[in-house]
Order: C-alpha cells, then sequence, then structure tokens
C-alpha cells in the first residue's frame, strides 16, 4: 500500500512539473512573440503639452479666455479691496468720533450687503468661466485625438505615447511637429466651416 501511495505521489510531482514546465514555454512563447511584433517603428511619441500651447486655438480662443478670466478676476479683486477700504476707512471715522454709532452700523451694514452681492455675482460669472475653459480644453484635446487618428489612419503605429510620463524616447519617433500641423489644418477646417453658418 505504502509502495502505491509513493509511486501516486511520484507520478504527480512528475506531472506537476510538466505542466510548470509547459506554463513557462507557453510565457516565453508569448514574450517571444510580443517582442518581435513591436519594433521601434510600430511607436511614436506626441509632447501632447507642447501641441497644445502652440496650437492657434490656444493662441486665439485660449489666448482670448485668459485674459477674459484675468479682467474677471481682476474687477471683482478691485471692488473687493474697494469695500475693506470703505470698511477700514468706517472703522477709522467711527474710532475718531466723526460718526454716529447709528449711521457707522447703518453703513456697515450697507458694505457688508454690497460684499455679499459682489461674492453672489462671483459665483455666477467664475463657473461660467471656468465651464467655458472646460469646454475648450475639450475641443483642443478632439482636436488633438482626431490629428493623431488621421495620421495613424494606415494603422502604421500600434503605439502612440504622450511625451509627459516618457523617460527617454529616441528623436525618429517623435511626430509632434506633423501632430501640431493637423490640429491647425483641422481647427482651421472648423473655423471655416462654422464662418459659412
Amino acid at each position: 500500500m505504502k509502495k502505491i501511495f509513493i509511486a501516486t505521489l511520484a507520478v504527480l510531482a512528475f506531472a506537476g512539473c510538466n505542466n510548470e514546465k509547459k506554463a513557462e514555454n507557453v510565457a516565453e512563447a508569448n514574450a517571444t512573440e510580443t517582442v518581435a511584433t513591436v519594433s521601434s517603428s510600430d511607436i511614436a511619441v506626441v509632447d501632447v503639452i507642447f501641441v497644445v500651447n502652440e496650437s492657434e486655438i490656444a493662441k486665439t480662443e485660449g489666448v482670448a479666455l485668459r485674459n477674459k478670466m484675468a479682467k474677471t478676476e481682476e474687477k471683482f479683486a478691485k471692488k473687493d479691496q474697494n469695500i475693506q477700504k470703505e470698511m477700514q476707512q468706517l472703522a477709522e471715522r467711527y474710532q475718531k468720533g466723526l460718526i454716529t454709532t447709528r449711521d457707522a452700523q447703518a453703513k456697515e451694514q450697507e458694505l457688508q450687503k454690497r460684499a455679499a452681492a459682489l461674492q453672489e455675482q462671483a459665483q455666477k460669472e467664475v463657473p461660467a468661466l471656468q465651464e467655458e475653459e472646460m469646454v475648450l480644453n475639450n475641443r483642443v484635446n478632439d482636436l488633438i485625438k482626431r490629428a493623431i487618428q488621421t495620421i495613424n489612419a494606415d494603422k502604421r503605429y500600434k503605439l502612440v505615447v504622450n511625451t509627459t510620463a516618457l523617460l527617454d524616447a529616441d528623436e525618429s519617433l517623435n511626430i509632434t511637429k506633423q501632430v501640431l500641423d493637423k490640429v491647425n489644418e483641422l481647427y482651421a477646417a472648423e473655423k471655416a466651416e462654422s464662418a459659412k453658418k
């Protein structure tokens, strides 16, 4: 009985080793196959940040939106500073005894209402500008995606990588200039189409 049990264990151990070797062989074959099917000519890299910054849409609509946002921020900051300055002057006048308590309180309430109205106005305008920025970013991303798809219509590249996370790559893999040119071409076509409408 012991001999049968030991023989069975030996057969199972042998079968297990064969299965492990088969699994290793399959894994090695798959790895070799993957390496063999992807070569450097199948890979391209794109500096997306450069494309975004140098694109015509960023230089026109992007700059206009940033200027609009800066003006809005400046407008609210200036109005807030004016209210703060008036509050400070009111406090100084009250401390010097140049204004009655009742008048000081009435003026303070008026300034607080103006501050609350200013904050409410900012809460309406700022999200609208943020939404405009989001829409512009989505448009730029869509242009980049369509540009890459057009460039890679022949499926020449199996992998297109953003250089943001790239540590090193041969410059011959870089298609940033092609993507930028295509983004600008697509944007010009969009502008021409919307001008017809």
